[in-house]
């Protein structure tokens, strides 16, 4: 088997990762009937990518990108523990590399870099329903905390 590297995104990954983000949002659709229809993009990858408080990571299996995953410093609720946190997302892994460990060495990534910036404390959000994430973020050490809810009041 190859071996997977997880390094820094580039610019010139940009081609991979916008594919990424369509992946995410065709694999949140189900889970969440509020997102429009396409075009949608999640993320300004390019200012993800230059930004000092964003470390976005990517899998990089024979010089192919295969997956990609972010942590981004966030300043956290007066009234919590830690001042800051890092939120992870844009955890992304080619379908045909799943099943691999891919995710978890890019959150392995991601959680030393955080360490490095001093952050005491990883968060992440991820859709009830979809028990394939939440199993994998358990086995990475994530404890479930808090259920998001919400109601469509207006026009449809």
């Amino acid at each position: 088997m190859s071996e997977i590297e997880i390094r820094p995104a580039k610019l010139s990954d940009l081609p991979a990762l916008l594919l990424f983000e369509q992946g995410v949002i065709q694999a949140e659709r189900p889970y969440d009937s509020l997102i429009k229809p396409d075009p949608v993009y999640y993320y300004d990858i390019e200012e993800m990518i230059k930004a000092s408080n964003i470390e976005l990571l990517v899998a990089e299996i024979d010089g192919d990108v295969v997956g990609s995953g972010y942590a981004r410093i966030e300043n956290a609720r007066h009234f919590l523990k830690y001042p800051m946190h890092a939120y992870l997302g844009f955890m992304y892994v080619d379908p045909s590399h799943r099943g691999k460990g891919i995710n978890r060495k890019i959150i392995e990534g991601l959680k030393a870099w955080a360490i490095s910036q001093h952050i005491s404390e990883l968060r992440l959000d991820v859709y009830s329903g979809n028990l394939p994430a939440i199993n994998a973020y358990e086995k990475a050490g994530f404890k479930k905390q808090l259920i998001n809810m919400h109601m469509e009041i207006g026009e449809k």
